[in-house]
């Protein structure tokens, strides 16, 4: 049954990848790990010349701007102004990332593209609008579309918060059947793997239900990433019910992408029930609010 289940995503046609900011730096440094960068950028690509449409939700703006500017890990939350210096890193470390990329997809003959959004984007009907025509077109002409939070002016008020519930955000806005998010673990397992051996993983979630939501309690094992896999099954929440697909893998080794694709058995598998009540507005609206 999931030999069937993993080889129908090689029919996927449109697919939205989120890539971690611990996925894509050197541990000891920070600085950008231009290899694995190099990789994922090449794999992409790659998906893109199969004929399929492909966006990336990019990570790694505030730590890269942050390396740049020569402040510790914790410099974003200290001194009088917190807010401030965290979207001053944000705004250098954006323009360094997407240099980045522009520079690796030109290599491939892809043309990368720039989208950065904030709750707003999603809450205001208007700017919905816009933001789904302008992915739209952008698809069409073939451009790989990089999203990330606009966090040089996001505020808790109008931010989303992490880039997994992004993701998940990108890929109902865009219709997409299949949402990919790489991340420093191998999947869902049935407790936080790194303080329980015991702990079993699970390949396929046919339902979202409240036993497996509670299996987000465990936490991130990164610094400098934003979500643990609560905020995965929340964006499970948002993907499968909005008609995708989702699979959390490790992001170690980016041929992972390739074997996704191909309907090998790797990660953890969250299938689609699409909703029709399921209103996403609404749910973005609602973030932070619990």
């Amino acid at each position: 049954m999931n030999e069937q289940i993993r080889a129908c995503i090689k029919d996927k046609k449109r697919i939205v990848i989120k890539i971690g900011s611990s996925s894509l730096q050197h541990a000891e440094t920070g600085d950008m790990d231009y290899v694995k960068l190099e990789k994922l950028v090449r794999a992409l690509c790659d998906i893109r010349n199969q004929g399929k449409e492909v966006v990336l939700v990019s990570s790694g703006a505030i730590a890269a701007g942050r390396n740049a500017m020569k402040l510790s890990n914790r410099a974003d939350i200290a001194g009088d102004s917190p807010i401030a210096v965290k979207q001053a890193c944000a705004a250098v470390g954006q323009a360094r990332l997407m240099m980045v990329y522009q520079k690796l997809f030109s290599e491939y003959n892809h043309i990368a593209a720039q989208i950065l959004m904030t709750k707003n984007t999603i809450v205001d009907d208007l700017n919905r609008f816009n933001a789904h025509n302008t992915f739209m077109e952008l698809l069409k002409l073939g451009a790989i579309p990089v999203v990330n939070e606009n966090d040089t002016v996001a505020t808790y008020e109008i931010e989303i918060g992490d880039n997994d519930t992004l993701s998940a955000i990108v890929a109902a806005l865009i219709e997409a059947d299949l949402l990919i998010l790489l991340s420093d673990i191998d999947g869902l397992y049935s407790d936080d793997p790194r303080t329980n051996p015991k702990a079993e993983f699970i390949e396929v979630v046919e339902h979202l239900d409240d036993k497996i939501m509670q299996m987000g309690r465990s936490t991130t094992g990164s610094n400098v990433g934003t979500g643990g896999m609560g905020t995965k099954l929340i964006a499970a929440q948002i993907a499968t019910k909005s008609g995708a697909d989702m699979i959390i893998a490790n992001s170690v080794n980016l041929e992972v992408i390739h074997q996704i694709m191909e309907g090998e058995n790797v990660g953890t598998l969250f299938k689609a029930h699409s909703d029709e009540s399921f209103d996403l507005k609404k749910f973005v609206t609602n973030l932070h609010k619990n």
